[in-house]
C-alpha cells in the first residue's frame, strides 16, 4: 500500500489482472501501477463518481396506502390529452 491508501501493483501483475483492477476501480479504489518500485502511473475512479450509500433517506417517506388504488375519472382524462 502507499501512503495514500491505495493498492500498490507491478506493471506485469497489472497486465496480467487489468480486468480484476478495473472492477475494483470501479468500486472506488485506487490502483497505483509501479515499474522497479516506482510509480508509473494511476487508476482511479472517474471524477464526478462516487459510490452510492444506501438508505440515507429511510424514514423520509412513507408510502401511502391507497399506492396503488385506481385513479379516479379526472386523473384518468388528464394522461390521456
Amino acid at each position: 500500500m502507499t501512503r495514500s491508501g491505495a493498492r500498490e501493483v507491478g506493471v506485469y501483475e497489472a497486465k496480467t489482472t487489468l480486468s480484476r483492477l478495473l472492477e475494483r476501480v470501479a468500486a472506488g479504489e485506487e490502483i497505483v501501477i509501479t515499474r522497479r518500485g516506482q510509480e508509473v502511473a494511476r487508476l482511479v475512479p472517474p471524477a464526478g463518481r462516487r459510490n452510492r450509500r444506501l438508505g440515507l433517506d429511510r424514514d423520509r417517506f412513507t408510502v401511502p396506502e391507497d399506492f396503488d388504488a385506481p385513479l379516479d375519472e379526472g386523473a384518468l382524462t388528464s394522461f390521456e390529452r
